[in-house]
């Protein structure tokens, strides 16, 4: 199994996409890049702690490539924004990638390099270290499958899944 750790705005929205990707094993929303320890979400919300809303995602590259994972990162957040995603701003909504060693690092560089000739603006995507990563709360792990009417999820959530399956429905769990 190989794990990667990464912030693209809002946990709630990548959760919802990697909870239905083929050969995910586990996704964990949490908290990381700060410098507070065992921050709880309205901590987090603040700005002031440092970290970023992000999320472990835990995948066997046997079902589903690396590249597969972060084409579907790259795609379903906009990484030229920095410290937003729409409606959500602030550095915990930072676009970033957390290498877990030096084979990560260089798989995250190539693929910031691969969607820097994609997009017209620049990519502010960060590469960070990894620092202490802390689980959120219950109520954010597998969020969208539990509030699927809630309204964020109903205007924010279900058009980066409806982008998602645009691109990579062989690579989902749906039908």
């Amino acid at each position: 199994m190989t794990t990667f750790v990464l912030a693209g705005g809002c946990f709630w929205c990548l959760d919802a996409v990697y909870q239905r990707t083929k050969g995910v094993a586990a996704v964990i929303s949490g908290y990381i890049g700060g410098h507070t320890a065992d921050p709880d979400y309205y901590q987090v919300c603040t700005g002031t702690t440092g970290h970023a809303e992000g999320l472990a995602v835990i995948f066997d590259e046997d079902v589903v490539p690396a590249e597969v994972i972060l084409d579907m990162f790259f795609t379903m957040h906009d990484p030229t924004t920095l410290n937003r995603q729409g409606y959500d701003v602030g550095t915990q909504y930072r676009s970033a990638m957390f290498p877990l060693d030096a084979q990560q690092r260089a798989t995250f560089q190539k693929a910031i390099d691969k969607y820097a000739g994609l997009y017209p603006d620049p990519i502010v995507t960060a590469m960070e270290e990894s620092k202490d990563f802390y689980p959120a709360e219950e109520i954010h792990q597998d969020y969208y499958t539990n509030n699927s009417r809630a309204g964020y999820c109903r205007a924010i959530i279900d058009p980066k899944l409806a982008k998602v399956r645009k691109y990579y429905a062989q690579w989902l769990n749906e039908a």
